[in-house]
């Protein structure tokens, strides 16, 4: 096994891995929002069964696709030489597929004014995740496991942080709009109590996803 083929089999591990957490915790969260309110016995069993079958079939099944996708299009670029004029050239062919298997292209009303900008938040997510998985990718050093691959990867504690902080502003940013109106969301079988729960769900899970990451970047540097 080649240090590529070492880096690649670690990062999807990791990013697999967070995958199954998050879509754990969502189910967690839907259920503790669907244990408040009166009215909440009535969309139980719709939003619940929503989110079963979203989590198991589609959001598992598509963010496995923009793991491969992202991964495939960084190892490209480690190969090929990370010129400003290929990483454009791989965006450009890949981001069509990203985006397809985005939540954002799948649950969202494409008519919706606000969706062109949940589009260019996927599109700042693909370029961001791209940057430094290709920097994870190009790793010669000999290293055992994630906590080691970044330490090489991004030298001080400051840089990772501040990768982490650029993506998770693109996230809160796609949050707020659709906080900010709810009808952006396709998902009108659960009716409008049921698009609170969920979006209600989606903020708590951010928040607990953000203490979590800082908590992996503490657990990664301040050891060592």
């Amino acid at each position: 096994m080649n240090y590529l083929e070492r880096n690649y089999a670690i990062v999807k591990l990791r990013m697999v891995e967070q995958m199954e957490n998050s879509l754990k915790f969502g189910r967690t969260l839907i259920d503790s929002e669907l244990d408040t309110g009166l009215l909440n016995f009535i969309v139980k069993p719709i939003v619940k069964t929503f989110y079963d079958h979203w989590s198991e079939r589609d959001a598992k099944a598509n963010t496995l696709k923009q793991i491969k996708i992202t991964l495939d299009a960084g190892i490209k670029l480690v190969k090929d030489g990370a010129s400003e004029e290929l990483f454009e050239k791989i965006i450009f062919d890949n981001f069509p597929k990203f985006e397809k298997a985005d939540q954002t292209y799948n649950q969202t009303n494409h008519a919706h004014k606000n969706y062109g900008k949940l589009r260019q938040a996927a599109k700042e997510t693909f370029i961001n995740y791209l940057t430094e998985v290709a920097k994870l990718l190009a790793v010669k050093e000999d290293v055992n496991d994630y906590g080691e691959l970044c330490r090489v990867a991004f030298k001080s504690k400051e840089q990772a942080e501040k990768n982490l902080r650029n993506q998770l502003n693109i996230t809160e940013k796609s949050i707020k709009i659709v906080e900010s109106d709810i009808s952006i969301l396709r998902i009108n079988f659960v009716g409008k109590f049921g698009k609170k729960i969920i979006v209600r769900a989606l903020r708590k899970g951010f928040e607990n996803t953000k203490k979590e990451f800082f908590e992996g970047l503490n657990e990664t540097y301040d050891q060592y």
